[in-house]
């Protein structure tokens, strides 16, 4: 007999497997909670498996705070804003994210992730109409609009790629990065940004065998994240929200 399954039901399993996958695969996280999803100010925690790795740290989000990206999975629900990412919105993203890249300003041969050297060439394109929109490349003059992953300042001396939007949904957010602060409460254009001795020894730590991924969340959506991540119980981060 020829069963038919409806395809909201394939949906619901599949997404199942994909938290089993999250879960089991994701050793290396770095949880970061704000007070709300207006604060541009945030704390951040470092996990192995169960294990708090560093002590609590302070970082800085967007001028507006945060909102709903485009990550891993989706983690909202109806009792929480759904302001959503979008580009030049001056909010860092919200979510469960991959941690794709290491990038800085020396040459290295010892990174356990993935490891971009910022030349004066190299640029980040936040065209959303662009075909590189959201992508880190070698500049070929034809960019309307981008970064150079190469400052003038240390911002970029050590930083983090964020997997946010990475089908470079048009206008949804790009160039997401953790990554050297400006100054202590300086607020960013939408990264995480945190002190240079901090985010050197996060970027040293991460290793791409262990599946890192960064948690960043309004501190009303712990009870989801616990859901989702048992072996985050620990968190006082996270205990604070409940």
């Amino acid at each position: 007999m020829l069963v038919i399954v409806p395809y909201f039901m394939i949906k619901s399993f599949l997404i199942l497997i994909s938290f089993s996958n999250l879960l089991f695969c994701s050793q290396q996280i770095i949880l970061v909670v704000a007070d709300d999803i207006n604060s541009s100010q945030a704390e951040l925690e470092c996990y192995e498996d169960s294990k708090k790795i560093f002590k609590t740290i302070d970082v800085n989000l967007g001028f507006n705070g945060l909102a709903w990206g485009i990550g891993e999975i989706d983690i909202t629900d109806n009792n929480i804003s759904k302001i959503v990412k979008k580009e030049g919105d001056k909010r860092a993203p919200a979510g469960i994210f991959a941690l794709t890249k290491r990038f800085g300003y020396s040459q290295i041969s010892d990174s356990k992730m993935p490891y971009l050297f910022a030349t004066k060439s190299l640029i980040c394109v936040d065209d959303s109409n662009a075909n590189s929109y959201n992508k880190i490349i070698n500049a070929t003059g034809d960019e309307k609009s981008f970064e150079y992953m190469r400052r003038d300042d240390d911002l970029y001396k050590y930083g983090i790629v964020v997997g946010h939007n990475l089908e470079a949904k048009k206008g949804y957010g790009s160039c997401i990065f953790l990554h050297v602060q400006r100054g202590e409460n300086s607020p960013t254009m939408g990264c995480t940004s945190m002190q240079e001795k901090e985010i050197k020894k996060i970027a040293e730590w991460l290793d791409k065998e262990q599946h890192p991924i960064l948690i960043q969340i309004p501190r009303q959506s712990a009870k989801r994240v616990l859901e989702l991540y048992p072996m985050l119980k620990n968190s006082k981060l996270l205990k604070e929200g409940n």
